[in-house]
């Protein structure tokens, strides 16, 4: 590189000291304009080539997230994608010192006083590791969001929505050494509306029993009276569904999960709806993921028990409005049972849930990725392909705008010993065009309507919501629900 103009080394040399500063800072700013100033123009043209095709690219993909958000996460999320940005994050790390070493030598350092040479030098370190050290942990937030959804998402079979609704099924259990929830604790269908992200919270008791299969499928074939044998008793309830596949996967040729496949058959079988893809959760990780978000914040409405069944109560979680609870006290909240029913457990846990997508925010997300990434691969096992994890991030952010609803097949309305499933498909449909009646009626949330609108669903748009369980009473006593449910937050708010 060519050396300084020789009138250069006439000036003062407090002159001189400013100079360099002023050449080191210039590279923090805008990388590449030292030596625009007093280097190799060549070199400083490049760099400033490279950093106006990172603007360029930055600017594309703030533009295609303004027009297509799903689009944009999914470019975002893909693994190439995310390996790409690794490694140019890294290259950047290194060609940026490259600019802070050649900048600092166009100061002309041999020729400052030393205090000031001293200062130069370590303003020009400081300034090396604080740009080097920021790229290199960007790269690493991306390693583990690459990491991530490698381990969560797969390369599952994407499904399309079925009459404009994702219906995912939520399972949640305990994990043994080389298994995951044998016999789900928790069994909800979230059914979204594909273009608003309203939802529905479908809950299905783990204790119903003669849950039938759809036509054609192997249990159907195998059950096709329903799902129980003679003398089977807990073992051909619902949440045994998943165990009796495990154990007997010649029923399922070449599927690696048969107890999730058969339970979704039976959550079909039950509702009505197709399921397009479930998320298994592990309940005690769960405690994990819970904690690395910094907990939840939601209204107890009475005492709480901490352990019991089997196992001696170790305290409480007492009742009170906006009560925040870590990872455990929240676990414990949502899946205890003692002095409780399922069906009011049931309740909790949209309660969880509920505060789950209220208060997660991008923010959260961002500033505690880590610790989020490294809990989700312990506690969530899912179909959902990568390719579709923009969609359900763009429905994610829609439906924080939006009340969650909710059915459960309870009693007194469903009696799970000798279910009405009939009943339970006509409850179910009715919630879903309750739901969606929203849309059409008002263009409530971000303004967007469903496209499966029909004549049933107008008519219920005029009829005022109602629910079985008055707000007044289920606001403060958030784990006795009744059936249906227009908004969830109204009994457990968040």
């Amino acid at each position: 590189m060519p050396q300084d103009k020789p009138d250069l080394r006439n000036l003062s040399e407090p002159v001189r000291f400013k100079r360099a500063l002023t050449l080191l800072l210039m590279t923090l700013v805008l990388p590449g304009s030292a030596q625009i100033a007093a280097g190799s123009k060549r070199a400083g043209r490049w760099a400033w080539r490279v950093l106006g095709g990172i603007v360029a690219v930055v600017v594309f993909v703030i533009v295609l997230s303004l027009i297509w958000r799903a689009g944009a996460i999914n470019l975002m999320v893909s693994p190439t994608t995310l390996r790409i940005i690794q490694i140019l994050l890294i290259l950047l790390a290194i060609g940026w010192a490259a600019l802070f070493v050649d900048a600092y030598r166009l100061g002309r350092p041999l020729t400052l006083e030393r205090k000031h040479r001293l200062t130069a030098s370590i303003l020009d370190g400081a300034l090396i590791v604080l740009v080097v050290s920021a790229l290199i942990w960007g790269s690493t937030i991306v390693s583990t969001q690459r990491d991530f959804v490698a381990s969560v998402f797969g390369n599952g079979k994407k499904s399309e929505a079925d009459k404009g609704r994702y219906n995912v099924l939520l399972l949640g259990g305990d994990s043994g050494a080389d298994r995951i929830g044998t016999r789900p604790d928790s069994i909800t269908l979230a059914s979204i509306d594909a273009n608003t992200g309203r939802t529905v919270l479908i809950g299905l008791p783990r204790n119903m029993a003669r849950v039938p299969f759809p036509a054609g499928t192997a249990m159907n074939k195998e059950f096709p009276e329903g799902f129980r044998w003679k003398d089977c008793a807990e073992n051909c309830l619902l949440n045994g569904v998943y165990t009796y596949a495990a154990g007997h996967p010649a029923l399922f040729p070449g599927d690696p999960n048969p107890g999730v496949t058969a339970t979704k058959q039976a959550v079909e079988g039950v509702t009505g709806l197709k399921v397009n893809y479930h998320v298994l959760i592990d309940l005690a990780g769960f405690r994990d993921l819970l904690n690395a978000v910094g907990g939840i914040t939601l209204d107890v409405g009475k005492r709480v028990p901490i352990g019991g069944i089997g196992a001696p109560i170790k305290g409480y979680i007492e009742p009170g409005k906006n009560q925040h609870l870590d990872g455990y006290h929240a676990l414990w909240f949502a899946r205890s049972r003692a002095g409780a029913t399922d069906y009011e457990r049931m309740t909790r846990q949209k309660c969880v849930m509920t505060a789950m997508l209220n208060q997660l925010s991008p923010q959260t997300v961002l500033t505690k990725f880590q610790g989020i990434a490294k809990a989700s691969k312990k506690v969530v096992n899912t179909d959902i392909p990568s390719g579709d994890l923009g969609t359900f991030t763009d429905l994610a952010l829609d439906a924080k705008k939006l009340p969650v609803s909710s059915f459960s097949a309870v009693p007194p309305l469903i009696k799970t010993g000798n279910p009405d499933f009939e009943l339970i498909r006509a409850k179910v449909a009715e919630a879903i065009e309750k739901s969606e009646a929203l849309d059409n009626s008002s263009n409530g949330g971000d303004g967007k309507t469903t496209n499966t609108p029909s004549s049933s669903k107008t008519s219920t748009a005029t009829k005022k919501p109602t629910t079985s369980a008055k707000p007044g009473k289920t606001s403060t006593t958030p784990s006795k629900p009744g059936n249906d449910v227009d908004d969830v937050a109204s009994i457990c708010k968040a």
